[in-house]
């Protein structure tokens, strides 16, 4: 408070979460599918062919029910994964929103980050697209944007590579 009686406000800074505007590669939708159908084909498969194969026909049950899950699963999930999972870079920051009853939202400012990777499974790779992974200062971890087009995967990471190199600092 200044001696007069009045006081000089400090600067208001409004920053409103909002989500990022940009959807993944449509091919993230069919990704995903193969992903489920391996995740929950594979272990219902071998639980069915023990119980073939050993003559243990109460084995088939849970591979029913794996495969019926599995198989809801496989529908269902990927288009929701699909809408919910958004991704933007500013010129101040790189933003996430993922994850369906779980939701993340990670925002990290370009002052922040240490490192821009690129990475892809044989999976994502038959799909033709990739994982962008900014490591930053945080101890939450990496800011990851995944099922994006190969090509716009290693454009971003050079815009990106581009625009840190002009932050002073070591972005710790």
């Amino acid at each position: 408070m200044g001696t007069g009686g009045t006081s000089t406000p400090a600067p208001e800074w409004t920053v409103r979460l909002r989500p990022p505007r940009n959807a993944l590669d449509a091919r993230a939708v069919g990704w995903w599918r193969a992903h489920c159908l391996l995740s929950a084909g594979l272990p219902g498969l071998a639980v069915a062919a023990l119980g073939l194969a050993a003559v243990q026909p109460w084995l088939l049950v849970p591979a029913a029910v794996v495969a019926v899950l599995g198989g809801a699963a496989t529908v269902l999930l990927p288009p929701r994964w699909y809408r919910r999972h958004r991704w933007e870079i500013t010129d101040t920051a790189v933003y996430s929103r993922s994850g369906y009853l779980r939701q993340e939202w990670r925002v990290a400012p370009m002052s922040r980050i240490q490192t821009i990777d690129t990475t892809r499974g044989p999976l994502q790779n038959a799909f033709g697209l990739a994982t962008l992974v900014v490591t930053t200062a945080s101890a939450k971890g990496a800011v990851t944007v995944v099922g994006l087009d190969q090509q716009v995967a290693a454009d971003l990471a050079e815009q990106l590579t581009l625009n840190t190199a002009h932050i002073p600092g070591d972005a710790t």
